[in-house]
């Protein structure tokens, strides 16, 4: 086997483990952008817990496991195409590259995909605009205490009413 077949097959199963790995991902076009610029992109998608890479179309369509899904993305992948990748939280990634594609006319979104489920660049603003997984959680969270809270607050008032009519009793019958 030529070397130039191993590194294809190399490349492929990095693709492969990274798309398994990844709760999103989306696919842009970098065309025309500089060294500084990407290098300013990998960063921000870094510090947010993804990556970006540059990949071949071709080896990109082969690493592509789900058939339903390579048949949707198919009309992305032509010309320049770079991937972004989501670990942790997909919002988070989506937000730092449509921030990124505002900033730079250059770097456009072609479609991502979300849990499973593929986007328009309009729909990955939509998603975008959602709060963090963390932000939900803590919603979610306060949400349950509330009522929670309140119903104890509810059962010391009606102690309180208890003890202060006792006590008003007990010095009542005192005098």
């Amino acid at each position: 086997m030529s070397t130039t077949k191993e590194t294809k097959k190399k490349r492929v199963e990095e693709l492969v483990q990274r798309l398994s790995r990844a709760k999103s991902f989306i696919l842009t076009d970098f065309q025309g952008l500089t060294v500084a610029e990407i290098s300013e992109l990998r960063q921000a998608i870094k510090d947010s817990g993804g990556e970006y890479k540059v990949c071949k179309n071709t080896l990109f369509r082969i690493a592509m496991t789900d058939a339903s899904l390579r048949q949707q993305l198919e009309s992305s992948l032509k010309g320049c195409t770079g991937v972004v990748f989501g670990y942790d939280d997909p919002v988070v990634t989506v937000k730092k590259a449509l921030d990124f594609s505002e900033k730079n006319e250059k770097f456009k979104i072609k479609q991502g995909v979300v849990e499973g489920k593929v986007y328009s660049p309009a729909e990955l603003k939509e998603i975008s605009k959602l709060p963090s997984k963390n932000v939900l959680l803590g919603m979610l969270v306060g949400g349950m205490s509330s009522p929670l809270q309140k119903m104890a607050y509810a059962m010391h008032g009606v102690t309180l009413k208890l003890l202060y009519a006792l006590e008003a009793l007990k010095n009542k019958k005192a005098q």
